[in-house]
């Protein structure tokens, strides 16, 4: 019996690697006709389920806060006391999480936002640019993760079960190839969204040393360059394994991060961005409903949506599988109370404040400079033309340079440790040679959509990885669906049996 679950676990991994494969060798002799392909397909899938994908978001939040109020959130993931001091798991959760996306659109999202108010509400324009952008980083994000997140702790931490999702509540059993089926498409779905995060990460990176040597840029090869760097160095991150790795690097990029952050905080508006991100926060909170599917003046048209909330959604989806089993590997320990409420309000609030401090710095100089020229309106070198505001530019901008590598190690170390999970049997710490096998396949697909996005002179791999992932990940969001049905089942049955037994 266990040589048949050996076999069955390794054909998943081949079979996943295979397809994996197939596709990156496909993009890189095919370009063009791949592109074609997911143009059409990512139009398709908006016109027809744009609209499931905005209520599935609403249903997650709704869903976690009831299981986080209810008998259920008192049961607790394991025996033993946290694994990590609760620093350590936010600074993890965080990075793992959101990573180099904050940086990315940290100044030109807020911007934007200004420029082209999505609702109206009452609010000034600024408040209305932070509360939409609020709403694309915040609760909702973190909902999808920590569905994933409950899942597997259940699975693994009470069920005593193994890391596959296909396996991870009873119903799947019932179906022959159900539980392989999942599993794949979960290796594929958590590989898409990774090397989209890789393609824009590295895209920046490339972007600031570009600006900071004062040459255009887009030069494909420094970027490919940069891609085998950071994959390198996570393989060396995720062979060290969670304590001295992963861990490691979280906390580095939470300090970071930090210090960045107040820097750009001391020398601006205080009293301006406190007051913006009180406001906006207070508004996303009591507008979150009509945001959440659109209603009413709270509709910014199906062109808005399909730009930026539904390409959002589906990135959500994509890095929910391995963010969240990462979520339950560290949380191990806690009850689903705090895990919950701990997923989707720290990282939330902070991100929150993040935005609030950018983007009402970069309100400020638009207003001071009288006239906006679309300074900001490079998502990949926005946040270095901002710095250069501020005293110390270059040196701040190379410590954005060095924060955005570290940020995605983070995630990838993260997805080649969970991906490892995979194929290592029912152990929590994967076989190494699984680690290599999975660096690799990451590293090979991230470079083929690299080139992919560099393959039209008017699309970049932003727009290219817009287009995979709204495809990509539209089988996981029915998948997300079927998940939280069955698992509400499961859980209140579980909390009767414990009410019985400690009666």
């Amino acid at each position: 019996m266990k040589n048949d679950s050996f076999i069955s676990k390794n054909s998943i991994l081949l079979f996943s690697t295979g397809i994996l494969l197939f596709t990156a060798l496909f993009i890189f002799f095919a370009t063009n006709t791949f592109y074609n392909f997911i143009e059409v397909g990512s139009i398709w899938v908006r016109e027809w389920f744009g609209g499931f994908y905005l209520w599935l978001g609403l249903i997650c939040v709704l869903f976690l806060l009831a299981i986080a109020i209810s008998k259920i959130g008192a049961l607790r993931l394991g025996n033993s006391p946290p694994e990590f001091n609760r620093w350590s798991w936010i600074a993890m959760l965080y990075s793992a999480g959101m990573g180099a996306g904050i940086l990315l659109r940290s100044v030109q999202e807020p911007v934007y936002m200004l420029q082209n108010n999505p609702i109206q509400n009452g609010s000034s324009p600024q408040v209305i640019a932070l509360e939409y952008t609020f709403y694309q980083w915040g609760f909702t994000a973190w909902a999808f993760y920590a569905i994933f997140a409950l899942l597997v702790g259940y699975a693994i931490f009470i069920k005593k079960d193994n890391i596959r999702l296909g396996t991870s509540l009873p119903y799947f059993n019932r179906i022959k190839y159900l539980p392989n089926s999942i599993d794949i498409l979960t290796i594929l779905t958590t590989v898409i969204g990774l090397v989209a995060a890789i393609g824009l990460g590295t895209t920046q990176i490339e972007g600031g040393i570009s600006h900071l040597l004062s040459k255009p840029s887009g030069d494909l090869i420094t970027t490919l360059i940069l891609v085998f760097a950071i994959c390198a160095v996570a393989f060396l991150s995720a062979w060290q394994g969670m304590q001295k790795g992963i861990k490691r690097i979280s906390n580095w990029n939470i300090y970071l991060t930090l210090i960045l952050l107040f820097f750009v905080f001391v020398q601006s508006d205080m009293s301006l961005i406190f007051s913006n991100f009180l406001s906006a926060t207070y508004h996303y909170i009591i507008d979150f409903i009509p945001l959440s599917i659109a209603y009413g003046s709270y509709d910014p048209g199906k062109e808005f949506l399909t730009n930026w909330t539904y390409y959002y959604w589906a990135f959500w989806l994509a890095w929910a599988p391995f963010t969240g089993i990462f979520i339950a590997r560290i949380s191990k320990g806690r009850t689903i109370r705090e895990m919950i409420l701990g997923v989707l309000i720290i990282p939330s609030l902070g991100t929150f404040f993040w935005f609030s401090v950018f983007g009402s710095s970069a309100f400020n100089l638009i207003e001071q400079w009288g006239t906006y020229n679309n300074e900001f309106g490079n998502v990949f070198t926005s946040l270095f033309i901002f710095l250069q505001n501020y005293p110390l530019s270059v040196i701040v901008n190379l410590l954005v340079v060095l924060l955005l590598i570290s940020f995605l190690v983070t995630s990838v170390d993260s997805a080649i440790y969970v991906l490892s999970m995979f194929s290592s049997k029912k152990d929590k710490e994967p076989k190494k040679k699984f680690r290599l096998i999975w660096a690799l396949i990451i590293f090979i697909f991230s470079e083929a959509i690299v080139v992919l996005g560099s393959i039209k002179p008017d699309s970049d791999v932003l727009t290219a990885m817009q287009k995979f992932l709204i495809i990509g990940s539209l089988p996981f969001a029915f998948f997300t669906a079927v998940v939280i049905i069955l698992l509400t089942r499961t859980l209140f049955k579980k909390a009767e049996v414990v009410k019985k037994t400690s009666s």
